[in-house]
């Protein structure tokens, strides 16, 4: 169960953005999803640790990674968060297999055995090995992305957070890197909730997704029922017709008019 409520402000000194969002879903998948600006890297960044709300709860599975009325305010080193950055943020220095490791090293002194064949399992598993002493550089976008995915996962984390895990991709890319990722939380068991704009990322991966609009949640929509809270059939005018039909119209819908 991921359980959200939050208030924090940001400002560059001439401008200021307030952000009070509150959600909860324990849907495998789940995405925030909204133009650019309003609001959902800061909640990511809240969720992660990075950001300290002025007030609210952020809960995981039943642990209090923050509450202001308990004082709880935990550490990001020890909120076994995964997160996938957009520009995927590898150290260009590092090799494959050092990146990877990175993310069982940053908090410890050297690396147990038991962490070694993790970062070898890793590498298998997302069929880096042949590149494991290769520098980032040197790879594909879509090689960079496994590389930072595998990151993630090494500290095994309790939630993967994805910030626009294809927006610097090529587009010829994006399909079949959805399949991989969905493929990819499936097998590690744990939820996933990623931040997009772009309408294909929420209709191929989430199971629900939270509409975001300037600093707020607008509404949220079941993907797989094809169902929100402020819209019902009767409410959109139309007729009984086929399921399949039905539910990609209200997909598309009731993710409309966001830009």
């Amino acid at each position: 169960m991921i359980d959200i409520d939050l208030q924090l402000s940001v400002s560059d000194g001439q401008r200021r953005f307030d952000l009070g969002v509150a959600f909860s879903t324990d849907a495998p998948f789940a995405a925030l999803y909204g133009p650019s600006g309003s609001g959902k890297t800061l909640t990511l960044q809240a969720i992660a640790g990075l950001l300290k709300p002025a007030k609210g709860h952020i809960r995981i599975d039943g642990r209090t990674l923050y509450d202001s009325q308990a004082g709880i305010h935990m550490p990001p080193s020890e909120r076994r968060i995964g997160y996938l950055l957009q520009n995927y943020a590898l150290f260009p220095h590092l090799s494959v297999r050092k990146n990877i490791e990175f993310g069982l090293t940053s908090w410890r002194r050297g690396l147990a055995a038991k962490d070694r064949a993790q970062v070898q399992a890793l590498l298998e598993s997302f069929d880096l090995l042949a590149m494991a002493d290769s520098r980032p550089a040197t790879l594909s976008g879509g090689q960079q992305q496994r590389v930072a995915l595998a990151r993630a996962l090494a500290c095994q984390p309790q939630i993967l957070l994805l910030d626009e895990p294809f927006a610097s991709l090529n587009p010829m890319l994006r399909q079949s890197l959805r399949t991989e990722l969905a493929e990819v939380r499936r097998q590690w068991g744990i939820p996933a909730l990623m931040i997009t704009h772009d309408v294909e990322d929420v209709l191929e991966l989430a199971d629900v997704a939270f509409v975001y609009q300037r600093g707020q949640v607008a509404k949220e929509v079941n993907l797989r029922t094809a169902e929100s809270r402020e819209f019902t059939r009767a409410e959109l005018g139309l007729e009984a017709v086929a399921e399949a039909p039905l539910k990609q119209k209200l997909r598309r819908l009731l993710l409309g008019g966001v830009s």
